[in-house]
């Protein structure tokens, strides 16, 4: 098994990405600068960033070396946090002031910017929370305020502040106080700018390198708070930031908090919203980088590596130095068991040998069914790993492992397809006639012909390239291996181990809607024109697997309903198939109305009305109503 964590153990050849941003860095002549490593869910982020940490810093525990400091966080660590903006402020000056070397030097400059975090904290918090209790304190001379809140407030008598405290008044009341004085917002922020540089200056440092990962598991709103603290220090000399993101979801984040009531095209680049985004990132974002996919020889390579990590355990530095050495001659061909036979003893080559047929026949369909995506490799390598020993535990004999490989990237990269295998092989003995008939299509290119006899899905160029790498599934039992994967028919891989954060994110705030203007919201907003085909797919398993566990739910009916509304693509099947699972008897009555408003928008919705069992309420009130 591997960890799927980050690391500054480089097996990707990534280094030369970090290389580069390192080499950016320290060019004085750049700096001040914010830097975008920008890549999907699990692309290698946050090693790249753990592989610069490592080379500005080399052993130095504290972060300090050649007189840079490098301070590193996590964007989610500050999720739960009230104000993740003052949160992260706070933690950078912390570091200084706790610093062993730097402390002392800038007592005074931290003590006035942790003052100042504090004003921005009143002021960027609800007045419920604090600006109201804390003006109340006032009366007994227990709490300061803003000096321009007392100003104002002397300017009462006692009794009448008083009375302008109570009640829903009170937070209008003070929304004036703040707006008549809306420049002390830009003089904290100003002033908060030029402490920081006094406190650089005093530091004597040359730099401070501030790496900051993880935004994108945030939720919008704490992800704009961490970059407006980093808009913060733009400008601020001897200052470099390197941000770790999905653009997707950063993207996302600026269109939800500058988001307006216009309705514009989700594909017109010129509409105000987009060119907010654009004007956003590109004000912020100095140097934007983005992390290239995977190859087929880079992922062969990748694979391979994993598996040495795995057999080599201690002995496996002599691989990485090996790999290292290769790619300064030679960074394009793949580095495989030929490049370490000196390297492994013969105990170790055994179990090498074993895995290498495996990665060499499929790392093509690897890199087009994961989209090269390393997290998702790994963690196709856990699960494929767990049955195999399930396979050898189970005792299953005549079980071929490139087969079940082969199986599990359909059953991740084309959901609803290893399902119709599934079906096919059930109702013929585990050896389906038309597997037969797709692979001599395949194998002949008549895409036409597949297209006219099959699912359109059948004929994409990546299903093909499947259907025709070896091993073929023509004239093979795959009740074993529909045996070994059953755990997984109503979830599937996609919709359990390797499912990326945002579509749980976005899966569970569908399902708790609250009312149906905002799920038409969602919807219109974070679902059509924002998910790529896969996500999509593994969005519409999720919602499958929430109906079949609690079908009694109206909420994830409507999402569903909502959905076929809106024509995302797939859901009428997607809904199909779960009702055909499902309890139909515990499917709530009161659906009726709300299909019958959607079948206005959508005639196909009707096609389902049949699929409900006869015996359930459902079925009667769609199938009764005139």
């Amino acid at each position: 098994m591997w960890a799927d964590n980050e690391t500054s153990e480089d097996l990707l050849g990534f280094k030369v990405h970090a290389d580069l941003l390192v080499d950016v860095i320290k060019d004085d002549k750049v700096l001040p600068v914010t830097i975008g490593v920008f890549g999907d869910w699990g692309s290698g982020k946050s090693s790249i960033l753990k592989i610069v940490e490592k080379e500005l810093t080399g052993d130095a525990k504290d972060g300090f070396k050649d007189e840079t400091l490098v301070l590193y966080f996590n964007g989610w660590v500050f999720e739960g946090y009230d104000d993740a903006k003052a949160a992260l402020l706070e933690s950078i000056i912390e570091k200084f002031a706790k610093h062993k070397t730097i402390g002392n030097k800038v007592k005074d400059e931290t003590i006035k910017l942790f003052k100042s975090v504090k004003w921005m904290r009143l002021l960027g918090l609800s007045f419920k929370k604090v600006i109201i209790p804390g003006a109340a304190a006032y009366l007994t001379g227990g709490a300061s305020l803003l000096p321009f809140l007392l100003n104002e407030f002397s300017q009462l008598k006692p009794k009448d502040l008083a009375e302008k405290l109570k009640g829903d008044g009170a937070e209008e009341f003070l929304k004036d106080i703040i707006k008549k004085n809306e420049d002390e917002d830009v003089t904290i922020v100003r002033e908060f700018r030029d402490d920081f540089k006094e406190m650089i200056d005093k530091s004597e440092i040359k730099k401070l390198v501030v790496i900051i990962d993880d935004l994108d598991r945030c939720t919008p709103d704490r992800l704009i708070e961490n970059l407006e603290a980093i808009k913060l220090f733009l400008n601020v000399d001897k200052t470099a930031f390197v941000i770790g993101a999905d653009p997707r979801i950063v993207r996302h984040a600026i269109e939800h908090r500058y988001k307006t009531d216009n309705i514009e095209k989700a594909d017109d680049p010129d509409s105000r919203n987009k060119r907010i985004v654009s004007d956003y990132l590109e004000k912020l974002i100095q140097i934007p980088y983005y992390l290239p996919k995977l190859t087929d020889n880079e992922v062969e390579t990748y694979l391979t590596m994993l598996f040495c990590k795995k057999a080599m355990g201690n002995d496996f530095q002599k691989v990485i130095d090996a790999f290292v050495e290769n790619r300064r001659d030679n960074r394009y061909d793949v580095f495989g068991l030929g490049d370490i036979q000196d390297l492994v003893n013969e105990e170790q080559k055994k179990e090498l040998i074993e895995s290498v047929s495996l990665i060499a026949s499929l790392s093509p369909i690897i890199t087009e069914g994961l989209k090269g995506n390393p997290r998702q490799i790994k963690r196709f390598l856990n699960t494929f790993t767990l049955r195999d020993r399930l396979v050898k535990v189970a005792k299953l004999t005549d079980f071929k492992t490139d087969i079940l490989a082969k199986l599990m990237i359909l059953e991740y990269a084309e959901t609803s397809l290893f399902r119709e295998i599934y079906n096919w092989q059930s109702l013929q003995k585990g050896e389906p006639k038309q597997l037969i008939d797709l692979e001599i299509l395949a194998g002949e290119e008549k895409i036409e012909d597949i297209k006219k006899q099959y699912r359109s899905e059948w004929a994409s160029e990546k299903v093909i390239k499947w259907l025709n790498t070896e091993p073929k599934l023509s004239n093979v039992d795959l009740r074993d291996y529909y045996w070994i994967s059953r755990d997984q028919l109503s979830t599937t891989i996609s919709g359990a181990s390797l499912i990326p954060q945002h579509i749980r994110t976005l899966t569970k705030k569908l399902i708790n809607h609250g009312s149906g203007s905002i799920l038409v919201k969602d919807i219109s907003q974070e679902v059509i024109g924002k998910l790529n085909a896969n996500d999509n797919e593994t969005l519409l398993s999720l919602l499958e697997k929430e109906l079949i566990k609690y079908p009694e739910n109206a909420s994830i009916h409507k999402v569903f309903i909502e959905m076929m509304v809106q024509n995302v693509a797939g859901v009428i099947e997607s809904y199909g198939r779960a009702i055909k699972k499902t309890d139909n008897k515990k499917i709530p009555f009161s659906l009726r109305n709300d299909f019958t408003l959607a079948e206005g928008k959508n005639a196909n919705i009707k096609s389902l009305y049949s699929m409900f069992e006869k015996t359930s309420q459902i079925y009667n009130a769609l199938n009764s109503k005139k």
